[in-house]
């Protein structure tokens, strides 16, 4: 029997409620080591679908991951990656990810950025394996920040 593929599809504000429960369940083992909730616990994903700045990723019908992008100033912008943390390992995050950069080109943005707690050390060994390069440290928002940007 095959498993089911994972698609990613633009999130509706009737998907706010499993995205939140999808970021929460992801950012939950940070809590304590960060000594607050992750900025990405904290956002109102209903508001950012209709911005249209949320994706989710589907496995069947459920939601296991969530993907918030957006361009900014700076250039193409990754908020939030978040996988259900059931399915790690079955490549929802990566999946993500190369959807950000597929839709960063698609956009014609050469570099896709993104984020990550300094507390978040698996992070900061991930991104430089899958090509992103580390190019700031900095407070943002209450939190000690890591930054990273890709040539995509």
């Amino acid at each position: 029997m095959t498993a089911p593929a994972i698609r990613v599809r633009v999130a509706y504000q009737r998907d706010a409620l499993a995205a939140s429960a999808c970021v929460n369940a992801a950012f939950e083992p940070y809590v304590e080591r960060i000594g607050k909730p992750p900025a990405p616990m904290l956002s109102d994903y209903a508001a950012l679908a209709v911005e249209g700045k949320v994706w989710v990723a589907e496995l069947g019908e459920q939601v296991v991951g969530v993907l918030v992008q957006y361009e900014t100033a700076d250039g193409f912008y990754i908020d939030t990656v978040a996988a259900s943390p059931q399915t790690h390992g079955t490549g929802v995050g990566r999946a993500l990810l190369e959807f950000a950069e597929g839709e960063a080109r698609r956009r014609g943005f050469e570099s896709i950025c993104l984020c990550t707690n300094s507390k978040m050390t698996e992070n900061q060994v991930l991104y430089p394996k899958i090509g992103y390069v580390e190019y700031d440290r900095r407070a943002q928002s209450g939190y000690e920040r890591v930054f990273y940007r890709k040539r995509i």
